[in-house]
């Protein structure tokens, strides 16, 4: 690493500023109804979780930040942990005035405003169905059930009454020796033109304000949003389904629920609500 670099990482990794972050991005500034900012947390969903759940519940559009997490949640039980000051991260109440059913589009919303925020610092990221952001990597191996796409940002939402939280974790500043897991990778081994987390985190609320707001105003026209950004369509994957046995099939589009559908081996449409991908072979 040059020292250009070594600088820029170090900088990026400054204690977040809550008086500064609170003044840009609650109202009348900025989108977000309320903004926790805390030096350390186990995990930012639970404490939107519980903040849902004390007498004064968080209205739409509430942040919980933390500068660093320390046991940051994934789904199915996984871990996700980053060095301190590395990662941004951050969980959002959403209150969306759609169906209920219609609740399995938040995590690709969210990590549509995410892919549109790396957008704008230089980076050509995508969405994996259901809940991760990735790039295209030039590592020479591939990595079963990942091929050459690196994980930049994982999302989990969780729902609670008519609210979902919606936890984001971005790997920021991390080298590859400080990576969670070899499928991973961050904003600066991708060349982001910055690596400020405080603008960062900004873009992303932004962005999912709007997307939130367009949704609301026409639940149809989110299919349309998302899939162009879905690098798992059109690829032949397998789908390790909860309770189930895996399916394995070509990913061909989404459903109108935010689901997976898959045309199976035996020509079978199917729409899968809940599972893991895995990349079968790429193209």
């Amino acid at each position: 690493m040059s020292a250009e670099a070594r600088d820029t990482v170090e900088e990026s990794r400054c204690a977040l500023d809550p008086q500064r972050l609170r003044a840009g991005l609650t109202w009348p500034s900025g989108p977000l109804a309320r903004l926790s900012v805390v030096a350390e947390s186990a995990s930012t969903n639970s404490d939107a979780l519980a903040a849902l759940r004390s007498s004064s519940p968080p209205p739409h559009l509430s942040a919980f930040v933390a500068d660093h997490q320390t046991a940051g949640r994934g789904r199915a039980g996984r871990t996700w942990e980053t060095p301190a000051g590395t990662s941004m991260t951050a969980s959002i109440v959403l209150r969306p005035e759609v169906a209920r059913s219609a609740f399995g589009w938040v995590p690709m919303l969210v990590g549509l405003a995410a892919v549109r925020a790396f957008a704008a610092l230089g980076i050509a990221a995508r969405l994996k169905w259901p809940n991760d952001v990735v790039v295209e990597t030039d590592d020479v191996d591939d990595i079963p059930g990942w091929g050459t796409e690196r994980k930049i940002a994982g999302i989990l939402c969780e729902v609670e009454d008519s609210a979902v939280v919606a936890g984001i974790g971005i790997n920021v500043s991390q080298d590859r020796d400080e990576l969670p897991v070899a499928h991973a990778t961050s904003a600066f081994l991708a060349g982001a033109l910055s690596l400020d987390r405080e603008a960062l985190l900004g873009r992303v609320v932004r962005e999912l304000d709007a997307l939130i707001t367009a949704w609301e105003r026409d639940p149809s026209s989110v299919r349309d949003l998302v899939e162009p950004v879905c690098s798992t369509i059109g690829r032949d994957v397998v789908v390790d389904v909860p309770g189930a046995a895996p399916l394995t099939g070509r990913a061909v589009g989404l459903s109108v629920e935010g689901g997976l559908e898959l045309r199976l081996n035996d020509g079978e449409l199917r729409a899968v609500l809940a599972g893991d991908v895995r990349v079968r072979s790429v193209g």
